[in-house]
């Protein structure tokens, strides 16, 4: 047999993945090969015939599976961000393993039972915070996944989770071949009118690489948000909208219609089996939120106060694109014409900002904010493998020069990367006999390439998005926790958003953007006029953009808050929950939930509330380092040994009351919103 790099200890620079060696071959013997040691590891643990102590059982199991969870982290990273038909194929062979080895574990009746005598007598085991923590997460997450069930029920539930494990890599898999198989193909000049220089080129280069002449938008959002942001011809903005809102909604064998509907009926009948309510039920029991009720009351609140600034905002835009000859103003009008209002108002071009935020000047400013907050310094290094060559890698140090973490970074869109920005991480960080091992952490974005002639060039947004990612990447990287599934970004779902939301804060400051926002060509800082007007336009349509996010959060709530038995049609039911959020005339052929992956593929399914929930966390910490100065050591600090380096070791409210002193309230958000008179 031939030597699989997954299965050997990676002799590498902080044993980090040797991406250069491992073929799509070596995955499934390895996970194979993974699964049979962690199933040996869970035996010795069932059949130790000693008392069951914490460290014998509830210890031993944290530990166990480790060679399993390395490879999968590897292997899933690597379907998000560099996938192919050969590693497609294989995650859908693999996924009913991984989901038969978890229900093996979670359904294993000895050890349960093991883990439940530990649980009862919880009170006098003389443990720590993070070990009660542990326990109780283990014995929640055995209850949570079936262990009091009775066989029939059992068998159920493994049918539930295989299927659901198929279904939503289905509904992921549609969504990138509805996104790779549109283009808008242009070939007269006059149709690129009002798109950026830079927008154009790449567009060029996108159909060279079609062996096609002319110009080539695709769906991908560094093609698709510019070109319906500025392109004059409104056909065609027409056109790529529809097409953008029709994702797996065309009947065709790449349509989701028929997946959410099994998705949602499959997450209910799972979550009655268990006794709860409603599959929001059961997700919210371990959240900050705890229940639909809260969650509920919380959109509702927000609707209330950002529904009639949204209708006076639509109201504006309506008026201001009737000067333009519009008389009803449509979906594929919005960013035109909220773009165009913005540069009238606020005097501020998108355009005119991108020279002064060079990728690379935007990296070492995050990275300079980092020093001066946290003590951390970032060396790209060249001796660790990726897997990709766009990929940059980083040693971060403290400054006593200690390891902290390993970087990688990794920019531009490609075929086989998914659309959006997220981080995650290729290995954990922990604690085990006295030794504390580093986390590896990533962010991945889709940001426009550099050209033959310029550089990468973000527009403001993308730079809130690269501090997005890295506020989660600090979490990641300072994790300083005994057990590795309470470190780092291993938090309450409405929680883990806070570190990423509260760094974007930092974009809008002058003390910050004086760091690193220079002009590319002359090296001129950023002028004072251009970052009032950034401040000024912060706040631009935010009526319209909260009620936005609210009909995301509403729908996902509409999905999994109520029994779905009877829904037979996925757009009018969608259509139905948009009632009180909708602005826009409705397009008969888009529909939001066919690709609405953050439910129905990612983590967030009766999680998408949270962005706005972590809004009014980062609003009221940012507050507070407003209060004492944005780069104040003693708040910095605070941060980060209550809050990132803590990870889910305590109740998210207990370490946020700790940094802060108090609960928060939404007025700080409704104030920095522009909503609170």
């Amino acid at each position: 047999m031939m030597s699989n790099p997954l299965l050997q200890n990676f002799n590498t620079p902080f044993s980090t993945a040797p991406f250069s060696k491992i073929k799509p071959e070596h995955f499934k013997p390895a996970f194979i090969e993974a699964i049979k040691l962690a199933k040996q590891e869970i035996e010795n643990i069932v059949n130790n015939p000693k008392t069951p102590t914490f460290k014998n059982t509830i210890e031993a199991l944290e530990f166990s599976g480790q060679k399993l969870e390395r490879i999968s982290s590897i292997f899933f990273n690597l379907n998000a961000a560099e996938t192919t038909s050969e590693i497609q194929k294989i995650a859908q062979e693999i996924s009913p393993l991984l989901s038969e080895f978890s229900n093996d574990i979670t359904l294993n009746k000895s050890l349960f039972n093991k883990i439940k005598k530990l649980y009862l007598q919880k009170d006098d085991l003389n443990l720590s915070t993070e070990q009660l923590t542990l326990l109780t997460k283990n014995y929640k997450s055995f209850v949570r996944n079936g262990a009091n069930l009775n066989d029939k029920d059992k068998a159920e539930l493994r049918k539930i989770d295989t299927a659901l494990a198929k279904l939503k890599l289905q509904f992921g898999e549609n969504v990138l071949a509805e996104t790779n198989t549109f283009e808008l193909h242009i070939t007269h000049k006059d149709q690129l009118k009002g798109l950026p220089e830079s927008v154009v080129e790449a567009a060029q280069i996108t159909a060279k690489q079609k062996s096609k002449s002319g110009w080539i938008f695709t769906l991908d959002y560094p093609s698709y948000i510019p070109f319906v942001t500025y392109a004059e011809d409104r056909e065609l903005r027409k056109e790529m909208a529809i097409a953008f809102g029709a994702k797996a909604f065309r009947n065709n064998k790449y349509d989701n219609q028929n997946v959410i509907l099994n998705i949602v009926k499959l997450r209910h009948k799972r979550a009655q089996l268990l006794g709860y309510n409603t599959h929001a039920h059961f997700v919210l029991e371990e959240r900050m939120a705890e229940n639909p009720d809260n969650v509920n009351l919380f959109l509702e609140d927000l609707l209330k106060k950002a529904k009639p600034a949204a209708e006076s905002e639509f109201k504006t835009l309506s008026e201001f694109a009737k000067k333009d000859g519009v008389k009803k103003l449509e979906k594929w009008d919005s960013a035109y014409y909220a773009e165009k209002l913005k540069k009238k108002l606020f005097n501020i071009d998108q355009e005119k900002l991108k020279p002064y935020f060079k990728l690379e000047n935007v990296i070492n400013g995050v990275f300079t904010i980092a020093y001066k907050l946290y003590d951390l310094q970032f060396e790209e290094v060249f001796n660790i493998d990726k897997y990709h060559n766009d990929v940059k890698t980083y040693k971060v140090t403290d400054t006593n020069n200690r390891f902290i973490a390993v970087l990688y970074a990794d920019f531009f869109p490609r075929e086989g990367k998914r659309n959006g920005a997220w981080m995650t991480s290729f290995k954990n960080q922990w604690i085990k006999d006295g030794e504390n091992s580093r986390p590896h952490i990533s962010i991945v974005c889709n940001f426009t390439k550099p050209t033959n002639t310029k550089p990468s060039l973000l527009t403001f947004s993308e730079v809130t998005t690269l501090f997005h990612e890295f506020g989660h990447a600090l979490h990641g990287m300072l994790a300083n926790t005994t057990y590795p599934s309470l470190s780092g970004t291993s938090v309450y779902w409405d929680f883990v958003e806070l570190p990423s939301q509260l760094l974007e804060n930092w974009c809008y400051e002058k003390e910050a953007l004086n760091l690193f926002a220079n002009h590319y060509k002359t090296n001129q800082l950023i002028p004072t006029t251009l970052i009032d007007n950034i401040k000024q336009s912060a706040n631009f349509l935010e009526g319209m953009q909260t009620l936005r996010q609210l009909s995301f959060g509403i729908l996902d709530m509409n999905w999994h808050g109520k029994n779905p038995t009877n829904i037979t049609n996925v757009k009018s039911f969608e259509t139905e929950a948009f009632k009180n959020t909708q602005l826009f005339p409705d397009v008969a052929t888009n529909c939001m939930s066919t690709s609405f992956s953050h439910i129905f593929q990612g983590g967030y399914s009766s999680g998408y509330y949270s962005y706005k929930w972590a809004e009014v966390l980062d609003a009221d910490a940012f507050e507070f380092f407003k209060e004492k100065g944005i780069f104040n050591k003693q708040v910095a600090q605070k941060f980060k040994n209550e809050v990132l380096s803590k990870g889910g070791t305590q109740k998210p409210m207990e370490l946020y009351i700790n940094f802060r002193g108090k609960k928060p309230t939404n007025n700080a958000l409704l104030k920095r919103a522009g909503l609170l008179k």
